[in-house]
């Protein structure tokens, strides 16, 4: 069996809500590649660790919120959505308090809520997974 040069990363889908507006948690990325661009909270999942624990983990390192209420969006692994290589993303969702307040921290440079009407050019296939969240968890709630 030939060995597989895939990486598992998870992305954080956080929504608030302020006033009447939905609002989304984003964070302005420190490296490469889309180095300054706003992007999802998420990163690479650590080999012992598992996925809803990796993305408290990631959410919290860098944006300082803590939240672990996530529910698994989708999974998300068209080829080229990373220019590092082949990486498959396990989208999460889930709703923060709304007095939540981020700060970039760790490999992101900046964190803060965007009105979901009014988002930045966003790296990675990120404005694909916000979209689906939006029409699959804000429009037509589960349950």
């Amino acid at each position: 069996m030939r060995k597989q040069n895939i990486f598992v990363t998870v992305d954080a889908v956080v929504f608030q809500k302020n006033k009447n507006k939905h609002l989304i948690l984003l964070i302005q990325r420190k490296n490469s590649p889309f180095q300054n661009q706003w992007a999802l909270p998420g990163g690479f999942v650590e080999d012992e660790e598992n996925l809803n624990t990796a993305v408290v983990r990631e959410l919290f390192e860098e944006t300082g919120i803590v939240y672990s209420n996530f529910k698994q969006l989708k999974t998300f692994g068209k080829l080229g959505r990373d220019p590092r290589g082949r990486t498959i993303s396990v989208a999460f969702v889930g709703f923060s308090e709304a007095n939540a307040i981020p700060k970039g921290a760790d490999d992101a440079k900046d964190a803060k809520w965007f009105a979901i009407d009014k988002l930045p050019k966003l790296a990675f296939d990120h404005d694909e997974i916000i979209g689906f969240a939006i029409s699959h968890f804000l429009l037509s709630p589960p349950g």
